[in-house]
């Protein structure tokens, strides 16, 4: 009789077990599938606004000079919604501490990044949607009332799907939300919430007849002398890299310091902007640029100085405090210098401004995976090693700078060192971080619990 009783101890014991796991998979599958609906519905209508907006400037030219006035607005919509100041940083710093996101950052992103592209700012998406997709996976997780851990993967779930929902690339949104936040970590028990919300996304945004983002290149056979010249275009991309993330926060501190009023800093900023625009004589480096992006990948033809006035323009619309993003616009600079500089070293210019958009886009955000997986649904699957190399070389060189300042980087870049440092505020052979105190317990965003 206790023999029986042990055994049906040790099955109940079994089965509460297996429980465990049933009960997680089915939470994070309902909460996946809510937040991939909110996000896909949300940021279909998104990519509509701004694709909207892009169409009535470029049918009303003198939009451009409202650009001061959208500026303004925008200053008015943050300070309205009391989210002065918070941006993507904020979101990371949610999965990082468990930071709070305040569901008014939603709308206050979504109608700054449309006025901006609206009056021919330069920016892209991407900001707006990991803001919005974090926001609304942060603040859907509480309306499930989960504990802080959890509420961070659900933030992370909505950075997938609103990516997933802008570009339709569900695979590279999903790893991007995972490992951008701490480099070197990857959030593995994140994987299916974020993978399920930016597969739901994508749908949806199908759905809504959005279409996803993709390239018709020619990729070359595999062979080594072309292997070689491919990586030194990915040590120039890597430099690029440095040079696009240095100018764009050289320019907000430069700005901030300057002009602190914000009202004054959207004005003069939105003049300089108009100023640039005539300088140029083109609005190829206002809005996005996506169409710029496309002509160097598929018609491989690209302005020699494209890729320098794309960050110029791109360093003044967000330093003076217009919304939008940095990620479509290293899209731009990688893809136009890619085909400038590819040709140079004998390899075609689709193809190196394929590498480009891949390799710059690497390097500004210090996610390798990511950027190889962005590679094959962009492009498809033809040129996989090639991007491998590219997208390896470019984090390997472009040291510890990046986008986003409360990223932080655990490994060191040159050997299996943990450093645990912010992103922007290290330099290869600078004293890395202490280790954790003896005794004391420090989890894998550096946060002692």
């Amino acid at each position: 009789m206790d023999v029986e009783n042990e055994h049906g101890k040790r099955a109940w014991a079994w089965l509460k077990h297996c429980g465990l796991y049933v009960q997680a998979l089915g939470k994070w599958l309902i909460l996946a599938a809510v937040t991939g609906v909110l996000c896909g519905v949300i940021g279909s209508l998104f990519h509509i606004g701004v694709h909207e907006a892009t169409a009535l400037r470029d049918a009303h030219p003198w939009l451009l000079w409202c650009l001061p006035l959208a500026g303004l607005a925008i200053v008015g919509v943050y300070k309205l919604f009391r989210t002065e100041g918070q941006g993507t940083n904020d979101i990371i710093d949610a999965v990082h501490l468990g930071k709070e996101l305040s569901i008014w950052l939603l709308p206050s992103i979504f109608l700054g990044t449309v006025l901006t592209h609206l009056c021919g700012g330069s920016a892209g998406r991407e900001g707006a949607a990991l803001q919005m997709g974090g926001t609304i996976g942060y603040n859907t997780g509480r309306l499930f009332h989960l504990d802080d851990r959890d509420l961070r993967t659900a933030t992370m779930a909505g950075m997938a799907a609103f990516f997933s929902a802008l570009f339709g690339t569900p695979l590279a949104a999903s790893v991007f939300a995972i490992v951008v936040i701490s480099i070197g970590v990857l959030y593995h028990a994140a994987f299916i919430p974020c993978l399920t919300a930016a597969l739901v996304a994508y749908g949806v945004s199908l759905l809504m007849g959005v279409e996803p983002t993709r390239f018709a290149v020619e990729m070359p056979e595999l062979e080594a002398g072309l292997m070689v010249r491919v990586a030194i275009l990915a040590a120039l991309c890597a430099m690029v890299s440095i040079l696009f993330c240095s100018v764009i926060h050289f320019a907000e501190h430069q700005m901030k310091k300057r002009l602190p009023n914000p009202w004054l800093r959207a004005v003069v900023g939105g003049f300089a902007v108009i100023a640039l625009t005539y300088l140029c004589g083109t609005t190829d480096y206002n809005g996005a640029g996506m169409d710029v992006v496309t002509a160097a990948v598929e018609q491989g033809t690209a302005h020699p100085a494209a890729f320098l006035l794309k960050l110029l323009f791109t360093a003044v619309t967000l330093a003076a405090g217009f919304k939008g993003g940095e990620v479509v616009p290293s899209f731009f600079v990688g893809a136009t210098f890619g085909c400038v500089a590819g040709p140079l070293l004998g390899i075609p210019a689709g193809f190196a401004a394929a590498l480009g958009l891949a390799a710059v886009f690497c390097g500004a955000t210090n996610c390798p995976l990511t950027s190889i997986f962005l590679a094959v649904e962009l492009f498809g699957d033809g040129g996989l090693l090639y991007f491998a190399l590219a997208c390896g070389i470019s984090y390997m060189l472009s040291g510890y700078n990046g986008l986003y300042s409360s990223q932080t980087i655990m490994y060191s870049k040159l050997k299996a060192q943990y450093i645990n440092v912010h992103t922007n505020a290290h330099h290869a052979g600078a004293p890395h971080a202490e280790p954790p105190v003896a005794g004391s317990v420090k989890d894998r965003t550096g946060a002692r619990k």
